[in-house]
């Protein structure tokens, strides 16, 4: 058990999601169907909650009028008996739940520094989105999402760059 949050008894692996702890200004840029690049403004708010027994991060993503383009919650916790991480996506937009991870697709990987995980698409085009966390710093990480109909051929669809900011 590591201290986390200033809080004594949360699991250790909790440490692996701790950088997507704070504020981040994000440039988001998402492939479209005819292949060009369309970049969109974002944040990231990422905090501990439960007494540090879980992470909470907001996503906010907006088109260059303001519109909201997506907007959900992940809650990251991890079950230190079964040793296998529970992420849940909420679409706030849609009002949906997404299982992030699961283990029938692999679970939650780290590789050296990257995190990686993959999921079923509820709503894309696509069936299967692999997200990955890598260049992660104190002040920077990437989010890089692939796409695949049959989860064998991936193909890049959205990168986010993540700064942390100071407020």
């Amino acid at each position: 058990m590591i201290r986390t949050n200033g809080l004594v008894g949360a699991p250790a692996a909790l440490s692996r999601f701790a950088f997507i702890i704070g504020r981040w200004r994000c440039e988001a840029k998402v492939r479209s169907a005819n292949g060009d690049w369309q970049t969109f403004k974002a944040t990231w708010l990422g905090r501990f909650i439960l007494d540090g027994y879980a992470i909470a991060d907001e996503y906010r993503m907006t088109g260059s009028s303001g519109e909201l383009i997506v907007l959900g919650l992940n809650l990251r916790t991890y079950d230190p008996a079964k040793q296998i991480w529970n992420i849940k996506w909420l679409n706030a937009l849609a009002g949906t739940w997404v299982d992030l991870g699961p283990e029938e697709l692999g679970g939650v990987r780290f590789d050296g520094q990257s995190v990686i995980y993959t999921f079923k698409e509820p709503l894309a085009a696509h069936a299967f989105t692999r997200a990955t966390y890598t260049n992660i710093s104190k002040t920077h990480f990437t989010w890089r999402g692939d796409k695949s109909d049959d989860g064998k051929a991936w193909s890049e669809f959205m990168v986010v760059e993540a700064y942390r900011t100071k407020e």
